[in-house]
């Protein structure tokens, strides 16, 4: 059985694949006209993943990422995709998170979009701020209970989080005891009360947030509290929980905003952690990534317990065999100006 990658990257979606789990090859390279932030495999079917573009919408390959096509070609959809869903309780639903803030529901696999205009009935949305000229406000991740479809989450970068318990019809803001900068949500799916938020520190920088770079919720969403205080850095996006045991649960932290690292030899200073009690408490990594290099996701193979693999932001990729404790460098050249995701199937 092989294992597969997909990789959305600055300049398309890249797919390797490796036998062994140890040697790799790049397959297919499609979509290089588009930036791609997130993309999503299609339950039981590991040759049809979507691909959220910026610019251009959802687009769903059925060949392992070989050919490519948009299924609402000519209809109103989604036009800048920073995040791409499944709903886990129906495959055929798929949500589409946006910027600038937006958010559509497709129940058709990406045939139809229908958007959600409420998100903005909420007056903070329209004042949330953006301090890169070259991005604005945006839905960056949208997740979704495992024990009821109508609870949604979604992070809004530099804008908190919002919480439907209608399956968006309505939403409330999320915004005590948390940074702001919100970049990612995690739902345990064995405790689904409990959820991770990793964060850019915005907030901390800014001394406006009680923690750094993650926060943990017991009681779905309504308290929060800070996690990982053990270690200095602020920034953090992957947080994974490992399917095989969901107490086990990793992330990665890096020393300033991305800005910073580009001007100094150090680059991001990262630190891979992992928790072995669901999030509650955070050890080092024994190493073996470049502290340079930002891990930004962190994937655990479905098929094997312990092995995991991590994709840098410069597109170097990581292999752990032991569920974190070790890591080693992967070899699969991938010359990409910008690695965002990743994501893996086996078949």
């Amino acid at each position: 059985m092989d294992t597969i990658a997909y990789l959305g990257t600055e300049q398309g979606v890249i797919t390797a694949k490796s036998a062994d789990g140890h040697a790799w090859e790049i397959a297919e390279q499609g979509l290089n006209a588009w930036a791609i932030p997130e993309i999503a495999i299609a339950p039981d079917q590991p040759n049809k993943i979507y691909a959220g573009t910026r610019g251009d919408g959802v687009w769903v390959s059925e060949d392992f990422g070989k050919s490519w096509k948009k299924p609402c070609y000519g209809k109103r959809g989604p036009g800048k995709v920073r995040c791409v869903t499944i709903d886990p309780h129906e495959p055929k639903r798929i949500y589409a998170g946006c910027e600038p803030i937006d958010l559509f529901v497709s129940e058709d696999e990406g045939a139809s979009w229908e958007r959600f205009k409420n998100i903005w009935d909420l007056p903070f949305v329209s004042t949330i701020p953006y301090p890169v000229a070259t991005v604005e406000p945006h839905l960056r991740d949208l997740v979704i209970d495992p024990r009821d479809p109508d609870v949604l989450y979604a992070a809004l970068q530099v804008g908190y989080m919002l919480k439907s318990t209608d399956r968006g019809k309505s939403w409330r803001l999320l915004d005590e005891n948390i940074d702001c900068d919100v970049h990612t949500i995690a739902v345990n799916p064995a405790t689904p009360d409990r959820l991770l938020i990793a964060t850019g520190g915005n907030g901390y920088r800014a001394g406006d947030a009680p923690g750094r770079a993650l926060y943990l919720s017991e009681d779905a969403g309504e308290t929060w509290q800070p996690t990982a205080m053990n270690f200095e850095n602020e920034y953090s996006v992957p947080v994974t929980i490992d399917p095989h045991d969901p107490a086990r649960v990793y992330s990665a932290l890096g020393r300033g905003a991305p800005g910073g690292w580009r001007k100094r030899e150090t680059g991001a200073e990262s630190t891979v952690i992992r928790s072995l009690d669901g999030g509650r408490t955070w050890e080092e990594s024994a190493g073996g990534i470049a502290r340079a290099d930002f891990p930004e996701a962190i994937v655990a193979d479905a098929e094997t317990d312990g092995r995991l693999y991590a994709a840098s932001r410069n597109g170097s990729f990581y292999g752990s065999q032991d569920a974190g404790e070790t890591w080693e460098t992967v070899p699969l050249s991938l010359k990409v100006r910008d690695l965002r995701s990743l994501v893996m199937a086996n078949a």
